[in-house]
């Protein structure tokens, strides 16, 4: 038998038919997407602090600054003005573009070449990373490879490929030695220079 829901419904409350509670539903997942939309960016804090992706940069730049700064007097070597920026932001660039420590992108280029951007190798090796031109020929690069910028890219690309595929540890020493590892010395070098680049950026 059906009930007569008229006769249970109070006077003066009004019927929502299913198109209304349907245009009611959107209508708050709309609000909804606004507010998330409209919020400030998500934050995260350290203790008191909260650290920014700028502020890291900033810390970073400063680190690799006063290391090639400190690498440059101890090797008795200069660059200009100029160079000097553009190897700082290239490191920036592109260890942050292949997710890599900025701290050891510069402790590979201090080793390979003593930040010297003109170096070259016996081998054929050239630039700051000392990359082989073969490697790079099918990597999508804005410049030549002997400009500090895609120099700098195509060893990051290099380098990041190597520890994605090996780990870290083996990852560099392959960026040396190739798809046959000998030993740990060049490994122990970055290592060191690495190290160096962190109490750099302490002090």
């Amino acid at each position: 038998m059906r009930s007569d829901e008229s006769a249970k419904r109070p006077s003066g409350t009004a019927t929502l038919t299913p198109r209304s509670r349907r245009v009611g539903t959107w209508a708050l997942v709309l609000l909804g997407a606004l507010l998330v939309l409209d919020a400030p960016p998500i934050q995260f804090e350290r203790g008191l602090d909260v650290v920014s992706a700028e502020d890291e940069d900033d810390v970073a730049r400063s680190g690799v600054t006063a290391a090639l700064e400190s690498h440059l007097r101890e090797r008795n070597s200069v660059l200009s003005g100029e160079e000097q920026n553009r190897v700082i932001e290239a490191v920036l660039r592109s260890s942050r573009r292949y997710g890599l420590d900025p701290y050891l992108v510069t402790a590979v280029l201090l080793v390979e070449s003593d930040a010297r951007p003109w170096a070259e190798s016996g081998k054929g090796a050239i630039g700051l990373m000392q990359v082989m031109p073969h490697m790079a020929e099918n990597l999508p690069l804005a410049g030549n490879l002997s400009t500090i910028e895609s120099n700098v890219e195509a060893g990051c690309f290099i380098l990041a490929d190597n520890i994605r595929r090996l780990g870290e540890a083996k990852g560099i020493s392959s960026y040396f030695w190739g798809r046959r590892i000998r030993g740990v010395a060049y490994l122990r070098k970055v290592q060191q220079a690495r190290q160096r680049v962190r109490e750099a950026s302490a002090s």
